[in-house]
């Protein structure tokens, strides 16, 4: 997001505005792009605590950028489709098409019964590096819904 229009803001109110503006459309977006990325398990790993999905960096990203927080993030927190999340479940490893969703370290909470073909969301670390890895984004019109209500084509190019 860039304020071009701050550029033109003469008094501190104006200024405030473009500001509040741009916080503004780039919290809606950080909000919005969260709740897309969907993936599919294909397979479990109960003697090792794993579902496995089939979205890995490749849908996501290889930022790990919460590693040396006090709260580790893995590569994303995980959701069902109507963005409710799994407690603790985070997606904890990847390689490039597939994503290991396991428990955080000392949760207490089970490893949620996903079947094969459940589709969920991972809620990437960084939507910088994630969203520039697609062509475009499927919208949905509200937290709570899975419905899609559009298409986003991404733009390229400065």
């Amino acid at each position: 997001m860039h304020a071009g229009e701050s550029y033109f803001a003469c008094t501190p109110q104006a200024l405030e505005a473009a500001a509040e503006k741009e916080r503004a459309v780039a919290v809606g977006a950080a909000e919005t792009l969260r709740k897309r990325v969907v993936v599919t398990v294909i397979g479990h790993r109960p003697e090792r605590g794993w579902i496995m999905t089939d979205g890995g960096w490749m849908a996501t990203s290889r930022d790990r950028g919460t590693s040396r927080q006090p709260m580790d993030q893995g590569y994303g927190l995980v959701t069902a489709l109507d963005g409710t999340p799994y407690p603790d479940l985070l997606m904890r490893d990847a390689s490039q098409e597939h994503g290991t969703l396991a428990l955080r370290d000392g949760s207490t909470e089970p490893l949620p019964g996903l079947p094969v073909g459940a589709r969920v969301r991972i809620l990437p670390n960084h939507a910088c590096a994630t969203t520039a890895q697609h062509d475009g984004y499927h919208v949905r019109a509200s937290t709570g819904s899975a419905v899609i209500e559009g298409y986003w084509p991404r733009i390229r190019g400065w």
